[in-house]
């Protein structure tokens, strides 16, 4: 990742970017991040949401709050809504004998595309173990690592700079 300037999408948070060098990352378990782009407009963005509804309809830890502002903020950027693609990653059962939220979160993002009619060119989804996330949102490449074990805080961190800690290749 040398070279690239990295975002760190946390939860109830999303980035969007059209620099080359820009990669977007975040870790997930029962959350879910929705990797959006526009390959002519060359322009992407990643959200990181929670839960798959909620009383406040504006609360972007939802996803339909969530998968909304990331459509307006890449639309305000000048991406077009007949010409965006998606990959879904996240949706994890983290803790087997309670209700399967991660599994909610994924049918909410897809139910999402669906309905704004956005083609989802790629997703993984649900599973028992947390991912991590990297987003080339000006090309759309995506990669994900799937991780043995995922500590809650460090989803709702914003990780140190990239200098300070080890590197760890996919």
């Amino acid at each position: 990742m040398q070279g690239h300037r990295a975002i760190h999408v946390i939860q109830g948070e999303h980035a969007v970017s059209d620099e080359e060098d820009v990669i977007l990352l975040t870790v997930l378990g029962s959350c879910v991040a929705a990797c959006l782009y526009d390959p002519v407009r060359r322009i992407g963005g990643m959200n990181h949401f929670l839960l798959p509804e909620g009383r406040d309809a504006g609360d972007i830890r939802h996803a339909s709050a969530a998968m909304e502002r990331l459509v307006n903020s890449l639309l305000k950027c000048g991406a077009a809504r007949e010409r965006l693609r998606a990959k879904l990653f996240g949706g994890a059962r983290m803790i087997p004998g309670l209700p399967d939220i991660g599994l909610r979160n994924g049918e909410a993002a897809q139910a999402f595309l669906r309905g704004e009619r956005i083609p989802c060119e790629a997703a993984d989804l649900g599973g028992a173990k947390g991912r991590r996330i990297r987003f080339w949102p000006a090309t759309g490449r995506a990669q994900m690592l799937l991780l043995d074990r995922v500590d809650p805080t460090v989803a709702r961190q914003r990780p140190k700079p990239l200098a300070d800690v080890s590197v760890e290749l996919f």
